[in-house]
């Protein structure tokens, strides 16, 4: 009974949702701008061989997380092929960068001004990030046979054909980049997300067809499904999960004239997974680095090719090591991210200055020692998770008998997936509380 009361809310919240002009007209918009993503995805660049490229894919797992984030336009080196991952990378370098040069650190502080100039400093980033991204892509697929006409020779008549190319790949990203904050502006959730979600999505069917469905395995398919289903269950539980810290507030309040104190308390919610995925981007990112420079190597004669060859097949992605070294990257690296985001916060100067302070604990230095005590204890649950999260497509392949395909819709996709569903569900939570609808959550 409590579900289908459950159900009912849910599909009454979807129907206020759409009887509303304002509301109605964010979510069409944002359909609106999934399809245009979804046809530029399948704009193909000229002088690809498709058959050898989709051969790639099926001997390079590796190769699953780039199409991941390019919504499978790098499955069919689409003008799109590069996603908005360069976009991401420069997200991540000026987060991390911020703390480091004052210069930025003030501009962080200067409140919506300082936020639009460092996110104009982003889009500058990204297309460096980009150019270099794409040139390196054309490189490996001209290795392969793939692609003809570009190389690392950029003389003669390979020039014009490779920059046009690498150009093109730029402005690519670049458009999905303007797509996605026109979703931010002007629809619903957050539009970067929302790609990567319509990607990863719209790829599910392909995914299944080609692992299960044509080989008949149907018993993995099942099995695959239910172990996709409790992994979704984890990740809402741990996305979701914080530990509150009570706080009290001795505020300053004026009636009729006269100045009066009132307290006041409430918490702050501290993650027990704040660092999100940007842990697994980041080991994805180094496991990916020594295997793509061997690659410039393997053609090589005597002991530079074989050790070009013995990496390369080192961090092939099929073998224990990796995945074994890409959960303790994994681990390290949602320690790492989440201390940079906790620090920035500073939230122990800042309750000072608002006049707030935790029960039992002094202000100031004390606070901040607590804090950081407490945010390190949760945090292990948080790096643990993403560790098994990383691990679990290795799980999956001895579990199900599956080999590259299940990278293709991976733990990381999941975790994206859902993150972006439960962001986008309490975006349309609070418009509809603003209008005095009832939401999804009671």
């Amino acid at each position: 009974m409590r579900q289908r009361g459950a159900t009912s809310r849910l599909i009454k919240a979807m129907m206020d949702a759409f009887g509303l002009p304002d509301l109605r007209r964010k979510l069409l918009f944002t359909l609106l701008i999934l399809v245009i993503f979804r046809f530029v995805a399948h704009v193909p660049l000229p002088g690809v061989n498709l058959d050898a490229l989709k051969d790639l894919f099926e001997r390079n797992q590796l190769l699953g997380m780039l199409d991941l984030f390019s919504g499978g336009a790098m499955r069919n080196f689409s003008v799109a092929a590069m996603g908005v991952y360069p976009y991401i990378t420069s997200s991540i370098i000026m987060q991390l960068l911020i703390p480091v040069i004052p210069s930025l650190a003030a501009l962080s502080k200067e409140g919506e001004a300082g936020r639009n100039r460092l996110n104009v400093i982003t889009h500058w980033v990204t297309v460096p990030l980009a150019a270099l991204q794409g040139y390196g892509q054309l490189v490996i697929l001209n290795n392969e046979g793939i692609l003809t006409g570009v190389g690392i020779g950029l003389t003669g008549e390979r020039l014009f054909p490779t920059v046009a190319m690498v150009f093109t790949m730029i402005a690519g990203t670049m458009f999905l980049v303007w797509l996605g904050e026109l979703i931010t502006e002007r629809g619903i959730g957050n539009g970067i997300s929302i790609l990567i979600f319509g990607g990863i999505v719209s790829g599910l069917p392909g995914m299944i067809g080609r692992s299960y469905l044509t080989r008949g395995n149907l018993i993995s398919l099942f099995a695959f499904v239910v172990l996709g289903l409790m992994l979704i269950l984890v990740i809402v539980i741990v996305t979701q999960a914080h530990r509150r810290i009570p706080v009290q507030y001795a505020r300053t309040v004026f009636q009729r004239g006269r100045m009066m104190r009132q307290g006041g308390s409430t918490y702050i919610p501290l993650r027990v997974n704040s660092a999100g995925m940007i842990p697994l981007i980041f080991a994805m990112s180094v496991m990916i680095f020594p295997g793509t420079v061997a690659s410039y190597f393997v053609n090589s004669s005597g002991f530079v090719g074989s050790a070009a060859n013995f990496i390369r097949n080192l961090f092939d992605g099929a073998n224990l090591f990796y995945w074994a070294s890409y959960g303790l990257l994994v681990l390290a690296f949602a320690f790492f991210y989440t201390m940079v985001i906790f620090q920035q916060q500073n939230l122990a100067e800042t309750l000072k200055k608002q006049g707030g302070f935790i029960p039992g604990i002094r202000p100031g230095k004390f606070t901040e020692e607590y804090l950081n005590r407490v945010i390190n204890r949760i945090t292990w649950g948080g790096a643990v998770f993403l560790a098994l999260v990383a691990v679990s497509p290795y799980l999956a392949q001895i579990g199900t008998g599956t080999a590259g395909q299940v990278l293709q819709l991976s733990s990381t996709g999941l975790l994206i997936v859902v993150g972006v569903v439960l962001d986008t569900m309490k975006q349309l939570e609070a418009q509809l509380l603003i209008r005095h609808y009832e939401g999804f959550i009671r």
